[in-house]
């Protein structure tokens, strides 16, 4: 079996896009990424889509738009996933499915979502559609009122840690400052973070806004082949792991403090590719909320159940940490348009392994995680990464 590889890609800004719709936005990284691993159209066997919609858009049968952008892909066959916030690495997943079962060499991967084009209240309920309905559809807030629950249940059992949650949120706005496609590039500050007020309200308790992601427009597309054709490209990005694992849907159903598909997913990881947290050299995490990025550091092992917060006190996870966690900026600062995160969060790791992420650079990066979830820790994929070339 030849492993597929990252051999380019491409990222649009993300924030409130005057593109349109998905389908302009896949067209503004489609081509690109072609033109970045230097291969033609025509040479393309698949096409792997990922997009949310749910409700952004009355136009779905979003695998079919990316050709509408470059007609040279018109007769590649093209799929649409939908896994929730991890849409763009099931994208991703099962494009390097189709290369290492043989079915082809080379395959596209393109994630978009345009998102501010609709009114908040409908992006809320469009969004909890990644939740548990029939128990979960009335939560006030949404996904936040939802991830506020996971934090008042963890603040019940470790204590209140709203100081760790907003030393998270200063520092990914921080690291976003220096990330050209992020939406937010502005260092807001610890104390402004920790801070209610009326630019800091509760979106949902204890969850204050510089806890909370951004509604995004967004795109970003990678390319990838099997290792034969990989060794005759300029880039070449190999998974040393990758694992998916998922969990109950139903927050009622599960201990919600802990991330336990996440666990599994890096745990599994790790052993498959036979290294340790200390042999990383940064991570890009899931942080749609700071309370997300806490759970997340315990997941994947940086400290025991309830520790997290030693995590962040220690600057473990900072830009000059031991593992810098977001040096992108992560979902808070980048962005969250739920089709392309998964998609953006591989291509930053491409970017860092690569030497090519220009003032977001981790000096002598060599071996990246990436931890990109669907849901309340639902779907779970994690991702481990190192330059072949």
């Amino acid at each position: 079996m030849s492993r597929a590889q990252i051999v380019g890609w491409a990222h649009a800004p993300f924030g409130k896009s005057e593109l349109e719709d998905t389908e302009a936005l896949m067209a503004s990284v489609a081509t690109p990424a072609l033109d970045h691993a230097g291969i033609e159209a025509h040479a393309v066997d698949g096409i792997f889509v990922g997009v949310m919609n749910n409700g952004f858009s009355r136009q779905d049968f979003q695998g079919s738009l990316v050709a509408m952008g470059n007609e040279a892909l018109a007769h590649v066959p093209a799929v649409r996933l939908e896994n929730a916030c991890a849409t763009g690495s099931a994208a991703i997943y099962a494009a390097m499915d189709f290369i290492e079962a043989g079915r082809g060499r080379i395959a596209l991967v393109v994630g978009a979502e345009k998102m501010t084009a609709t009114p908040t209240e409908q992006v809320g309920d469009i969004l909890l559609g990644a939740s548990y309905r029939k128990q979960e559809a009335e939560v006030k807030g949404g996904f936040a009122g939802l991830f506020a629950r996971i934090a008042q249940n963890y603040f019940q059992r470790y204590g209140d840690r709203s100081t760790e949650l907003a030393m998270i949120a200063a520092k990914n706005h921080a690291n976003g400052v220096a990330n050209p496609y992020a939406h937010m590039r502005r260092d807001f500050g610890f104390d402004f973070c920790n801070t209610v007020s009326e630019k800091n309200p509760y979106v949902a308790a204890p969850l204050r806004r510089t806890d909370c992601s951004l509604i995004s427009d967004g795109a970003a597309a990678l390319v990838l082949a099997d290792a034969e054709t990989a060794a005759g490209l300029e880039r070449a990005i190999a998974f040393r792991a990758r694992r998916h694992v998922n969990d109950i849907l139903a927050m009622s159903r599960r201990d919600v403090t802990a991330f336990e598909g996440a666990r599994r997913a890096w745990a599994g990881a790790l052993e498959e590719a036979g290294v340790g947290l200390d042999d990383l050299s940064f991570v890009e995490t899931h942080d749609c909320f700071t309370i997300a990025e806490l759970i997340e550091y315990e997941a994947m092992g940086l400290a025991a159940p309830g520790e997290g917060h030693r995590v962040v006190r220690e600057g473990v996870t900072r830009m000059d940490g031991k593992l810098p966690v977001n040096p992108s900026g992560g979902l808070k600062a980048k962005g969250h348009p739920i089709g392309a995160t998964g998609v953006s969060m591989h291509v930053m790791a491409a970017m860092q392994l690569m030497g090519e992420a220009g003032a977001m650079q981790v000096p002598g990066a060599t071996l990246a995680g990436v931890f990109n979830m669907g849901g309340a820790a639902v779907a779970n994929y994690v991702s481990l990464m190192e330059r072949v070339r």
